[in-house]
């Protein structure tokens, strides 16, 4: 399946994914800005994407746990998401999403 990132600085970038892998080890792997510091247990922010609004309602519904972090991020909006509780899915192929101008991956410094 293939996943279209729009970076920070709004390039898409397209990257390949399996059914079953998580959206930010996807984003990670094409060399994009999400640090994904919690490694997946909702204990951050730093993994947030913006999702594009006619995919968002395709997703499965954030818990509320997920809800209570993304008041967290900076630059959230109301299609946002942490790219570590997205599973990807054959139903979701073509998903886009945008990394937000504010991420920043302090592993790359």
């Amino acid at each position: 399946m293939t996943i279209t990132f729009i970076d920070p600085h709004g390039k898409p970038v397209t990257a390949s994914a399996e059914a079953g892998d998580s959206l930010l080890r996807v984003g990670q792997a094409a060399g994009l800005p999400l640090e994904g510091t919690c490694e997946g247990q909702m204990a951050c922010s730093t993994c947030h994407v913006i999702v594009a609004a006619d995919w968002f309602d395709r997703l499965p519904p954030a818990s509320e746990e997920e809800e209570d972090m993304l008041d967290f991020a900076a630059g959230a909006r109301r299609t946002s998401r942490l790219s570590c509780q997205i599973e990807l899915t054959g139903e979701i192929d073509g998903l886009t999403v945008r990394v937000p101008s504010e991420s920043n991956d302090l592993r790359r410094m």
